[in-house]
């Protein structure tokens, strides 16, 4: 468990939270932060080659030319 938050800091937390935020834009910041999470973690699980600094085999270039084709 990485993190060890009791229910006490949690509460301090949320004050801390409305009182930056106020109760207007509380809502919109926690349904931004679930959403945030939800696509860190989808990308977490996506192929590695789509995110890696790497260029997918397939995605290599060709050595640039003249487009010479035989006919």
């Amino acid at each position: 468990m990485p993190f060890n938050i009791g229910p006490m800091e949690a509460v301090i937390a949320l004050i801390i939270a409305l009182i930056v935020l106020g109760p207007k834009r509380l809502p919109d910041a926690g349904r931004a932060l679930g959403s945030g999470l939800r696509n860190f973690k989808r990308g977490l699980l996506d192929e590695p080659s789509q995110t890696s600094g790497d260029p997918a085999p397939d995605a290599i270039a060709a050595p640039a030319g003249p487009d010479v084709r035989p006919r």
